[in-house]
């Protein structure tokens, strides 16, 4: 039997987004206009609804997101 796949929706606005980080376990990230995200054990959540954050985590080389 195949295994059905996994849909990639949107991210629960209401809800928390966790990337990986691949490359660091502990640093921070630094958005436009200075604001900062911790990585923590290879991670880092934000918002759902939080445009900006989701925007720069998307584009980062070194993050992605992780699918529950």
């Amino acid at each position: 039997m195949a295994n059905p796949k996994k849909s990639l929706e949107a991210p629960d606005p209401a809800g928390q987004v966790i990337y990986r980080d691949n490359r660091y376990t502990s640093r921070v990230l630094i958005l436009p206009q200075d604001r900062q995200l911790p990585v923590a054990r290879g991670r880092v959540s934000v918002s759902g609804d939080d445009a900006e954050a989701l925007q720069y985590l998307d584009a980062h080389p070194d993050l992605k997101p992780l699918l529950e």
